[in-house]
């Protein structure tokens, strides 16, 4: 039982990068200690003490709010973070939350179950029939074993946000390596914001694949760039913000080229409109908002599996549907906020290693997220979503 115990503890530590000793993971974690009630409950239920390992399944569920069946077979490697979806509604907004529901169980095989707070009697009465649905939802994706995919099959959302001088030198550089090498394995990974496109938008558009995708990336940014101004605002004068002016960077020129460094040097197959989903394999582009959660949140709408986010001032940026992986070759930023950080990538500026080795080191990285280990983003719980209701020019 006390190797049981300490090979869980030991995957802990190594999938929550929010672990910080075994006696922390012991005392507090509910999904370990679900699982060994589990455990426990299981012995019994092989012994045909049935009732015995009943009781000890709902006092788990009772302390943890994760139901798992005594009968369940369960090996070795369990490591229970989240469970499933619950929609809580109060009853008049605009999209109902049973129409959501429908909405999600045509488009997607995810259990989903919804309630409103006006139908069920109130807000206690509702949390006590949404834990009851989490913990059998939890209960249930338990069960379900993992399937081998080929890497091909990778969607790689590719974001930045809070760029200081260390980006455009260092981090979208070696992201670009990543990038490249996952196209030239058949992975598709999309590159958004296209505001931050103006100012190299002529150097984004010679990796067009066609002339007709060389003329869609200049005419998004042309019509960027007039939205803007029929408003009275000007990107151009408004770039670079002042963040990004106190991390070193001082034109727009600057930041755009850093910007699009990060897609990688491989054809650009695709320029998608906000949200949909590609039709084709490889390098794309989406034309997005410049707001990070709003353009990550439409990158997972179209089927990202994955987000890499570099940044060189930090943030914490997660998402409520796939993991955010945040990478950063600024070695104060990385020091400083070590709890949202990711992957140091500062030996590049140090000349330790080159942008080729860090993507190479980044490609084990995503693999490993993609296995199962958390990002810091998920550890904390952050699952950030942001929809531009009227357009993207936000």
């Amino acid at each position: 039982m006390f190797k049981q115990l300490r090979e869980d503890i030991a995957l802990v530590k190594e999938r929550d990068p929010a672990a910080r000793s075994s006696f922390e993971i012991w005392l507090t974690y509910s999904g370990l200690h679900a699982v060994h009630s589990y455990r426990r409950a299981h012995w019994f239920y092989k012994k045909k003490m049935f009732t015995i390992a009943r009781i000890i399944s709902q006092f788990a569920r009772f302390r943890t709010g994760i139901e798992i069946h005594p009968g369940a077979k369960i090996g070795r490697g369990l490591f229970i973070d989240h469970g499933s979806g619950v929609i809580i509604g109060l009853g008049c907004e605009t999209v109902p939350h049973a129409k959501l529901r429908e909405k999600i169980q045509a488009m997607t095989s995810k259990p989903v179950v919804s309630f409103g707070i006006q139908e069920e009697g109130g807000t206690l009465k509702t949390i006590e029939k949404a834990v009851r649905a989490a913990s059998k939802m939890a209960a249930e994706a338990a069960m379900q074993p993992k399937e081998l995919c080929d890497i091909s099959e990778l969607m790689l959302g590719i974001e930045c946000g809070g760029s200081d001088a260390t980006s455009g030198i260092a981090s979208n550089p070696a992201v670009g390596e990543l990038s490249d090498l996952l196209v030239d394995l058949g992975a598709t990974t999309m590159m958004s914001e296209s505001i931050e496109w103006i100012g190299g938008e002529h150097l984004l558009a010679k990796r067009a694949a066609t002339p007709a995708i060389h003329n869609q990336i200049i005419q998004v940014c042309k019509d960027y760039e007039a939205h803007l101004k029929s408003a009275g605002q000007d990107c151009r004068a408004g770039q670079p913000t002042p963040g990004n002016k106190a991390g070193g960077l001082s034109t727009l020129d600057e930041k755009s080229l850093g910007c699009i460094r990060k897609g990688g040097t491989r054809p650009i197959v695709e320029v998608l409109e906000q949200a949909v989903p590609p039709t084709k394999r490889g390098a794309v582009v989406m034309d997005t908002a410049g707001y990070d959660i709003s353009s990550v949140t439409s990158m997972v709408a179209a089927g990202c599996n994955a987000v890499i986010f570099t940044t060189g001032r930090g943030t914490c940026t997660g998402n409520a549907i796939v993991p955010v992986l945040k990478v950063t070759a600024n070695a104060r930023t990385y020091q400083h906020m070590e709890d949202n950080m990711d992957v140091d990538l500062s030996p590049i500026v140090r000349g330790e290693k080159t942008y080729q080795e860090m993507g190479a080191e980044m490609l084990n990285n995503i693999q490993d997220i993609c296995n199962g280990k958390m990002t810091k983003a998920e550890a904390f719980g952050f699952s950030d979503i942001a929809v531009d209701h009227v357009c993207r020019f936000v």
